[in-house]
């Protein structure tokens, strides 16, 4: 799945963190793919999450996305390490491919 999203900042307890947020079709398929995780597992992984592989640019990392509003938006962080690789700043339009 590939998606062009704006990438956000928030401001948790713990420090700023930056991210993008899947919802539509893209959220759709990913709870999806968590639900048919749970049915052929048994159990869902921590937070309701689903592996990913991610890719910004020329950037690939394993990662998760965590559901957020009953799974209709899903949440990619975007650590500081792929920020400076990619040169990239809050309200940046990224495009990012989840390989799941």
């Amino acid at each position: 799945m590939t998606a062009t999203l704006p990438l956000r900042r928030w401001q948790g307890d713990r420090g700023t963190y930056h991210l993008v947020q899947f919802e539509g079709s893209d959220a759709e398929a990913l709870a999806m793919h968590a639900r048919l995780h749970r049915l052929e597992f048994g159990k869902q992984r921590g937070f309701g999450s689903v592996k990913v592989t991610a890719r910004i640019g020329d950037t690939e990392w394993k990662s998760s996305v965590f559901p957020q509003d009953k799974q209709s938006e899903w949440i990619l962080l975007v650590s500081k390490k792929v920020m400076r690789a990619e040169d990239l700043a809050e309200d940046d339009r990224v495009t990012v491919t989840l390989t799941l």
